[in-house]
Parts: structure tokens; C-alpha cells; sequence
């Protein structure tokens, strides 16, 4: 069993409540090795009013929180039946066990935030073969012709309608032949 990441549907403008409520549920009954993170995606936004810029936290998914678990009957219960909690994204029913993020998904919405999990080595070089995993190129071969090592992205290029066409991609997107 191991950790990852699920979407929870709270009431809208209830974010911060059910994290806070879930967290302390997390400790009174003793989960911390089941449930890990809980966070409500937010990012940095800047507003004018009344001639006054000001930054504020906006809400990327209003009526979504984000929990790191291991998935077991017990976590499933204590996050579904918490106060302002309507279920899992991903799930069919009531009793049917709701559907992690893929780890690019949580990859992105981490960068959005600014917390980066730790970054993975980067193992590519100029010139390298690689093949795409997933996303609209999932299966082209190309060559690594610029690493991004600030954005962790390459840029790739690849044999489309026989013309080297360049493509800018995640390096957790593609892996050396």
C-alpha cells in the first residue's frame, strides 16, 4: 500500500473547515500513518480596490481539498465522515473507493502552489533518445535538444508529418530509449 494523493468534495466556501476538521480527526483517532497532507490549493492573486493593489490567496478548486493517504477502509471512512465532506472525486457510490491523481497531476497543482515536491534528478543530456510516456505525443521518439533545468522541462524535438517539429515537455513525461 502506498500513498497518494485523492480529491475531496466539500461544500463550497468549506475548504478551510473540513481541512482544519480533518486534521483533527487525523489526530484524535490516531491516523497520522494512514493520512498524511491535507491542502487547499490556493495561489497568489493581486487586487486592486479602492486604488490599492493587494495580494490575496484565491482558491484554484473552490469545493475541492487535496489528501495524501493510503487507502485502506479506516482512512476512507474518517475523510468521508468528516463535517462538510461530500465524497470523493472518482468515486461511483457511496461505497465505492474514490480514484487517486495521477503523480503528474499532483506534480502540477504542487508547482502551481509553489511546493515542489522534492525534484528528481535530471538524467537526460543533449542529444539523448527519448520516448514520450503520456499526453497528446504519448509514443513519439525524439531527441533532447535544451534541458530546462529551472522549468524541468526539455524541449524534445520530433518526427511529425516528416518535419522536426519542437515540443516542450515535462521531463516526467518522457523516458530514454
Amino acid at each position: 500500500m502506498e500513498k497518494r494523493w485523492y480529491v475531496v468534495h466539500t461544500y463550497s466556501g468549506y475548504e478551510n473547515k473540513v481541512k482544519t476538521n480533518l486534521e483533527k480527526r487525523v489526530e484524535s483517532m490516531g491516523m497520522q500513518d494512514k493520512i498524511f497532507r491535507v491542502l487547499v490549493p490556493t495561489e497568489e492573486e493581486v487586487v486592486t480596490k479602492d486604488g490599492k493593489k493587494k495580494t490575496v490567496q484565491r482558491k484554484v478548486y473552490p469545493g475541492y481539498v487535496l489528501v495524501e493517504m493510503i487507502q485502506t477502509d479506516d482512512s476512507w471512512y474518517v475523510v468521508r465522515n468528516t463535517p462538510g465532506v461530500t465524497g470523493f472525486v472518482g468515486s461511483t457510490g457511496s461505497g465505492s473507493k474514490p480514484t487517486p491523481l495521477m503523480p503528474e497531476e499532483v506534480d502540477q497543482i504542487l508547482r502551481h502552489m509553489g511546493m515542489e515536491e522534492p525534484k528528481p534528478k535530471m538524467e537526460f543530456e543533449l542529444k539523448d533518445t527519448v520516448r514520450v510516456k503520456y499526453g497528446p505525443f504519448t509514443d513519439f521518439i525524439g531527441t533532447v535538444e535544451e534541458i530546462l533545468f529551472d522549468k524541468n522541462k526539455l524541449k524534445v524535438h520530433v518526427n511529425m508529418f516528416g518535419r522536426e517539429t519542437p515540443l516542450e515537455l515535462d521531463y516526467t513525461q518522457v523516458e530514454k530509449i
